[in-house]
């Protein structure tokens, strides 16, 4: 088995006729989370079509119930919990996924990959992050080129058990970006364009369940993307388009095996229990309609 160069990989072809999972290297599931309290949450502006008609409806109370239960659910499961504090002026910094993105180098060692956000709202958001993640002993590696949009683990998403990196890029984050974390984490990155901008993040719309097993809306993926997709997990759990909406692909797998989804994608929980995941149903409700859910929520570390 060929094992797979630390380069961008943009379509099947590029492949080795041999390739496996196997010939990757293992890593480290994730241990823990990092969440940020919704205590200056909003919607005060349209930054995705979900947001559009939200703005001044959120009821900051249930919202701080919601995210307290997904708090309580992940520690529940096996996660280890850890907090960055909310800044005030910052409405967005609940959904922590997209400050960083957090992983280990190819020697084990955790390392951290600020974010360079699309929009200057956002900006503020990362320095906490990387503060947390520089006490917690990681690496702090920036890309060279700064002017690139990176939206962290929101766009970059590691394949359960093995050092592969999955890349959307298109709306939040720009495709360059990728040939720098190949070469700078020693990854190989599967590059995946988004083509919908009502998924403008790949967590939307990509939900790897384990190291075989993907939860995806095809429609929101380009072509030569979902081929790479198909060539690497053997076992492709498709939502149509009604479920896509309700944040079906926004979902956690916990430390326990457990799939953490929003409660109105219930079609999807029932077809993953079917398929033998169990699954625990949230509300997520009032980031529902900032754009956001569960997986946009916390940040996994290793």
């Amino acid at each position: 088995m060929s094992a797979l160069r630390p380069v961008v990989y943009e379509r099947v072809e590029q492949l080795p006729r041999d390739f496996s999972l196997a010939s990757l290297a293992p890593m480290a599931q994730v241990r823990g989370v990092v969440m940020s309290p919704p205590d200056h949450f909003d919607v005060v502006d349209v930054k995705n079509p979900f947001m559009a008609g939200n703005a001044g409806t959120v009821d900051r109370a249930l919202a701080l119930e919601q995210w307290a239960a997904m708090r309580k659910t992940f520690a529940a499961e096996g996660a280890r919990v850890e907090i960055v504090p909310a800044l005030a002026a910052c409405e967005d910094m609940v959904f922590c996924a997209n400050t960083a993105l957090l992983g280990l180098s190819a020697d084990g060692h955790p390392v951290c990959v600020p974010a360079h956000m699309t929009f200057a709202s956002r900006r503020a958001e990362v320095a906490p992050m990387v503060i947390w993640a520089r006490s917690a002993g990681y690496d702090v590696i920036d890309v060279a080129d700064t002017t690139l949009r990176f939206e962290g683990s929101g766009d970059a998403i590691w394949h359960p058990g093995r050092r592969l990196l999955w890349g959307g890029f298109g709306w939040r984050t720009d495709p360059q970006i990728y040939r720098a974390l190949a070469a700078q984490l020693n990854v190989p990155v599967m590059s995946l364009a988004l083509t919908d901008s009502t998924y403008y993040h790949l967590d939307t719309c990509f939900c790897p369940l384990d190291g075989t097993s993907v939860l995806v809306f095809p429609s929101a993926i380009a072509p030569e993307g979902m081929q790479l997709v198909r060539a690497v997990f053997e076992n492709i759990v498709e939502v149509d388009a009604e479920e896509a909406a309700r944040f079906a692909c926004n979902a956690a797998v916990m430390p326990s095996g457990a799939v953490a989804i929003d409660r109105r994608a219930s079609a999807t929980a029932a077809r993953l229990r079917s398929f033998g995941y169990r699954t625990v149903e949230l509300d997520t409700g009032e980031f529902l309609k900032s754009g956001g859910s569960v997986y946009c929520m916390k940040n996994a570390f290793f």
